[in-house]
């Protein structure tokens, strides 16, 4: 079975890959090498577009690549997202992979509260794929990524508000076609003081979540870092027509990673491959 493209890869163009002089972090160029080594037909570079206000970590939540980006009072100042050296290595690139599909891309992290202030600095039609994520969420007049607030109050209430801020996420008419990583907040969860997170726990708000998003006409995204057999079933009950694969990989290695048991999943489910791996998967 061919693999689908990856929709979801970070390059040295994301903040939190720790930029083209981190030895701990894959380049675009790395990037494509690998993929045509394992035979991925294409993918997407859809790098970080951040640009919260007042957004702010605990430094033991980001690593030592990242550390360099949170002021004295924990605030977290994302550099700028270099549009025009990106769409140069794009470009080049594909000069140097001819085989290989590459596409360009977004994550806009909080679409539904900071579009507009992303297309003062870009325009987002120059891109072929836009991801919708929420990593952040209010407390205290800014906000901050799950990881953080997990030390702020109980577990299941911040996975509560994340899936509760999802409706919001798909209600207007910005212009991403797929909701990335609806698990985000699983991803952080306090196992050790917590014990093993049980989904079914919140199982009607994940529901809730993802017919929202289903209504709202968009895609969503199946995160390979964590297969999940209960996503695509719920998806699917819920109105889900389509979905896209996507590692997250912010190094080489990540790429594709978990693809085939993740397409095998989805086949289970009823979903099934485009003429095109380009294409998203549908019902």
């Amino acid at each position: 079975m061919s693999l689908p493209a990856d929709s979801h890869v970070h390059s040295e163009f994301s903040w939190d890959t720790g930029g083209p002089d981190s030895a701990a972090r894959g380049t675009m160029e790395a990037t494509c090498a690998r993929a045509v080594r394992i035979g991925l037909p294409a993918l997407f570079f859809t790098e970080h577009l951040d640009l919260e206000d007042a957004w702010y970590s605990d430094p033991q939540d980001f690593g030592d690549h990242e550390r360099h980006l949170l002021e004295p009072d924990g605030r977290v100042a994302v550099p700028r997202f270099d549009a025009d050296a990106y769409f140069e290595n794009i470009e080049r690139c594909r000069a140097m992979f001819p085989q290989l599909h590459i596409g360009t891309g977004l994550e806009i992290g909080q679409p539904h509260l900071r579009l507009d202030t992303a297309r003062e600095h870009l325009d987002l039609s120059r891109f072929d794929r836009l991801l919708g994520s929420l990593h952040t969420l209010e407390i205290e007049g800014g906000r901050a990524e799950p990881d953080t607030l997990y030390r702020r109050m109980p577990a299941l209430e911040v996975l509560r508000r994340y899936l509760a801020e999802v409706p919001a996420l798909v209600a207007g008419e910005e212009p991403f076609e797929i909701v990335t990583h609806l698990d985000y907040a699983l991803r952080y969860w306090p196992q050790e003081q917590e014990g093993p997170v049980d989904p079914r726990a919140v199982e009607e708000e994940f529901r809730t979540a993802l017919r929202a998003i289903a209504d709202s006409g968009r895609a969503l995204e199946m995160n390979t870092r964590r297969l999940w057999p209960w996503m695509p079933q719920w998806w699917s009950e819920e109105g889900g027509r389509a979905i896209s694969f996507g590692s997250d990989a912010h190094a080489p290695g990540a790429l594709a990673h978990g693809f085939p048991e993740a397409a095998a999943m989805l086949e289970a489910f009823g979903f099934r491959a485009g003429t095109d791996p380009r294409d998203l998967w549908r019902r």
